[in-house]
C-alpha cells in the first residue's frame, strides 16, 4: 500500500473538517463528477474547456491531481495531511473509492466547493517534532497531493508506535540529510521525465532489459498485429520452460481501462503469467478486472517501472542503459 499527502485547503482551512468528518477532498467543483472521465485526456480537455486562461503548465498540474486523488488514491491506502496549528500530522486509512458530493455547500474560508471525496479512517496523530529532518523535508512539498516516500512513510509509522523522536542528527547532518531527500525527490522526478520522453519502440525494449536484469530471457514480438503481447520471458527465452511472463507494454498519456485488461487477458493461455505496463496509469476498473483475472496479472505504471528500474539498474545490460542513462551519485552519510 501506498502514503499519501493530501493538504487540507489553503492554510489547511479544512483541517477540522477533514478530522471530524473522516474525510479528504479537493476542489475544482465546476468540472462535476470526475467519474464522467474515462481517461486523463478526456480530463484535461475539461480543465482546458472550463480554465481557457490558465496556462498550459496549470491545466496540466489540475489534471494530474485530479486523476492522482480520482484514480491513484486507493482503498487501503494511508493517507497523511498537516495541522499547521497543532504541528501534527494526522494519519488515516482510505476506506472507500472516490465520491462526488454535489449537495456541498460553499466553505467561507476558501470560496469554492471541494466536492471530491475520499473517506478516511483517522487512526493516529505524529507531533512533527518527532519525525527526522528528512521526513521533515519530503513532506514539505507544495503539491496539494504527492505520494510520500517509503522512508518517510516508515518514519511516520515509527513515531505514530513509538511516540519517540527520531536520533538526533547534529546541525550538519540535518542540513545534508535535507538536501539529499530533496535531490532524491527531483531526481526521481526527472527519471520519470525522461523515461516518458522515449518512444514506443525504446519502452519495449526498456521493459525488455528490465526482465533480463531480473533473470529472464525475452523475446520481442515484431511490429504489427502480436494477438496482445509485445513481449515473452521465461526462463529458456521460447516460453516453453516456466514462467511464461506475457507483457504488453502502452506508452501513452491516457490511462488503460478495463476494456483492454479483458483483450489482454482474452488471449492468455491457462498457465500463463501477465504483466501489463502502461506510463499513463489505470482506471480503477481496469485494477479491478486485474484483480479478479482468471491468471496472475501485474499492473506496472511509471512510478513502478521507474522504482523496478533503479533497483535493477547494476543489472540492466549496456543496450538498456543507453535508453535511459543514469549516474550513481554518492552522498556522505
Amino acid at each position: 500500500m501506498k502514503t499519501w499527502m493530501v493538504r487540507a485547503g489553503e492554510r489547511a482551512a479544512l483541517i477540522d473538517e477533514f478530522r471530524d468528518e473522516g474525510h479528504v477532498s479537493i476542489g475544482w467543483a465546476p468540472l462535476g463528477s470526475l467519474e464522467a472521465y474515462g481517461n486523463r485526456a478526456d480530463l484535461a480537455r475539461a480543465v482546458a474547456t472550463t480554465w481557457p486562461d490558465w496556462s498550459k503548465q496549470s491545466q496540466s498540474m489540475a489534471v494530474g491531481q485530479l486523476w492522482r486523488f480520482k484514480d491513484e488514491i486507493r482503498k487501503d491506502d494511508t493517507v497523511v495531511t498537516y495541522d499547521p496549528g497543532r504541528r501534527v500530522y494526522l494519519v488515516g486509512t482510505v476506506t472507500e473509492t472516490y465520491a462526488f458530493n454535489s449537495a456541498r455547500q460553499e466553505h467561507p474560508q476558501l470560496g469554492e466547493q471541494h466536492p471530491h471525496l475520499k473517506k478516511v479512517h483517522w487512526v493516529g496523530e505524529v507531533s512533527r517534532d518527532l519525525l527526522s529532518a528528512d521526513t521533515k523535508n519530503s513532506l514539505g512539498a507544495i503539491s496539494t497531493i504527492f505520494l510520500v516516500p517509503r522512508e518517510a512513510a516508515a518514519d511516520l509509522q515509527r513515531a505514530m508506535a513509538t511516540q519517540a523522536p527520531a536520533e538526533p542528527p547534529d546541525a550538519a547532518q540535518a542540513e545534508e540529510a535535507a538536501l539529499a531527500g530533496d535531490m532524491q525527490v527531483k531526481a526521481l522526478e526527472f527519471i520519470k521525465d525522461r523515461a516518458a520522453k522515449l518512444d514506443w519502440d525504446e519502452m519495449q525494449r526498456l521493459v525488455a532489459g528490465l526482465l533480463r536484469a531480473m533473470g529472464y530471457k525475452t523475446r520481442i514480438s515484431p511490429a504489427g498485429p502480436d494477438r496482445g503481447k509485445d513481449i515473452v520471458a521465461s526462463p529458456d527465452g521460447f516460453g516453453f520452460e516456466s514462467p511464461r511472463i506475457v507483457v504488453e507494454v502502452k506508452h501513452r498519456k491516457g490511462a488503460m481501462g478495463s476494456q483492454e485488461i479483458r483483450s489482454f487477458l482474452g488471449g492468455r493461455h491457462k498457465d500463463d503469467k501477465g504483466l501489463y505496463v502502461s506510463t499513463g496509469g489505470f482506471s480503477k476498473e481496469a485494477r479491478y478486472e486485474a484483480e479478479r483475472a482468471s491468471i496472475p496479472l501485474s499492473l506496472m505504471d511509471i512510478d513502478e517501472l521507474v522504482a523496478a528500474l533503479i533497483d535493477n539498474y547494476e543489472a540492466l545490460d549496456n543496450e538498456t542503459k543507453q535508453l535511459l542513462p543514469l549516474r550513481r551519485l554518492y552522498w556522505p552519510i
